[in-house]
């Protein structure tokens, strides 16, 4: 494929010529977020989902076409899509078991790739996604949007300033799964490829609950909420600890399972523990009726931090004194070296932030999507790298891992094995259905 050169003009950056062309993989609702934010920073030209019927409405929709009524040609193998040679970057927003498969044949194929989290179903695919990115000088931003949240990067600022005192922990409450089933066959409604939707997990009948509405609370296709809120709160908090660049050393968890077949199968309520070399710790949790979010405390202070607040005794002496406050949003802007995609939201007082703002994360996901066509536009590193996002992401394997094990677990983040573990090593990978075998060459 051509290289694709973006002009540095500001004005040339509304010149449909030197709009990069997208693709979306994945019709679905995340999938028409996602769209809504790239639409702004370049132009859809292709669209592509196992459901003929949602792609076809796709194709239709204003959003990705301007006017709605610009042609947009429609897909249901993804590899169609990215064969074209006038896609520069595509938008995937498929279930989480189709992520690697199609981010790592979209890299091979020359093209920018924004992806939805969490970046894996496995750590052996993390492997993957790293060489592939490696070896493609294409750049890939994964969807932790919280790494774009002003607050959020105040928050790991704040904590790595070390004025929350020592014996650094964090606690991530992320919400409890669903239970549900057994669920009995259907028939697969017209348009969907039921196959290819499973692609490299095992073959079953069709059931309802196992598709695009509820595909996170299986293991075949997911991880539970582990995966889901903990590739956003866990990702936030190893980099408050200041161990973004690494994963632990040890892992242990308990939950409940539904071990019934048919049924919802990831963890419906579950509590566990990992300890990282630099003595800091993360724990994690369903946390019941607590609210979802990130506490960080040492033997001091402590704050307290989600998409609705940041608080804490500690903030509001902080936001008290402007000197502190700017030396904590600058300590904040530098914990990323690369471009973002708009000014920052500036939150002068915390004093009535308490709720979830969607105007205010609405901007938050605007930034984060920029920050990728900047970072395309300047070949510069994004702020979900796939290396950072990959440790995250492999930590969060390790806690299911440890879950549905049982017990504790020590890992060695140096050769990303289990020490002195055979079975908890074989569950570092998934056999994959013959035909849908992801392409590491």
């Amino acid at each position: 494929m051509t290289p694709y050169h973006w002009s540095s003009s500001s004005q040339a950056a509304e010149d449909k010529n030197s709009r990069l062309r997208l693709g979306m993989i994945g019709c679905g609702s995340k999938g028409r977020d996602n769209a809504r934010q790239a639409s702004k920073f370049g132009d859809f030209v292709a669209v592509c989902d196992v459901n003929r019927s949602s792609a076809n409405a796709y194709a239709q929709n204003p959003q990705l076409n301007g006017d709605g009524k610009r042609r947009l040609d429609v897909y249901g193998d993804h590899r169609e899509l990215l064969a074209r040679e006038d896609i520069d970057l595509v938008v995937c927003a498929t279930p989480d078991h189709w992520h690697t498969p199609i981010y790592v044949d979209a890299l091979r194929a020359g093209k920018h790739v924004y992806g939805e989290k969490p970046m894996t179903l496995t750590v052996e695919e993390v492997k993957i996604l790293r060489r592939a990115a490696a070896e493609s000088g294409s750049i890939l931003q994964v969807g932790n949007q919280q790494r774009s949240c002003q607050w959020f990067r105040e928050a790991i600022a704040i904590a790595q300033s070390g004025v929350l005192g020592e014996n650094l922990t964090a606690t991530c409450y992320l919400g409890m799964g669903p239970k549900g089933g057994p669920f009995s066959p259907k028939p697969v409604p017209d348009g969907l490829d039921w196959d290819r939707w499973l692609g490299q997990a095992p073959l079953v009948e069709y059931m309802p609950q196992r598709g695009s509405g509820s595909f996170r609370w299986w293991h075949e296709y997911s991880g539970g909420k582990l995966t889901d809120w903990g590739a956003h709160h866990i990702d936030i908090a190893q980099w408050a600890l200041g161990v973004i660049e690494t994963g632990p050393i040890e892992v242990e968890a308990t939950g409940v399972l539904d071990h019934r077949e048919h049924c919802f199968n990831t963890a419906q309520t579950f509590a566990g523990t990992m300890r990282f070399d630099n003595g800091t710790t993360l724990k994690f949790e369903d946390g019941g009726k607590k609210t979802n979010g990130i506490l960080l405390e040492g033997d001091r202070e402590r704050l307290f931090v989600n998409r609705g607040k940041l608080v804490g005794n500690i903030v509001g002496k902080i936001t008290q004194d402007k000197r502190w406050i700017d030396q904590i949003r600058a300590a904040a802007r530098e914990l990323y070296g690369g471009p973002y995609g708009q000014r920052e939201i500036e939150l002068q007082s915390y004093e009535n932030f308490g709720e979830f703002d969607g105007n205010l994360w609405e901007g938050v996901k605007n930034a984060h999507m920029k920050n990728l066509f900047e970072c395309i536009r300047l070949n510069a590193s994004p702020i979900s790298d796939v290396v950072t996002v990959g440790n995250s992401t492999i930590a969060c394997h390790l806690a299911n891992i440890a879950l549905r094990l049982g017990r504790r677990l020590k890992w060695d983040p140096a050769t990303e094995q289990f020490v002195n573990d055979e079975e908890a090593n074989a569950m570092l990978r998934r056999e994959q259905r013959e035909g849908y075998e992801i392409q590491t060459a």
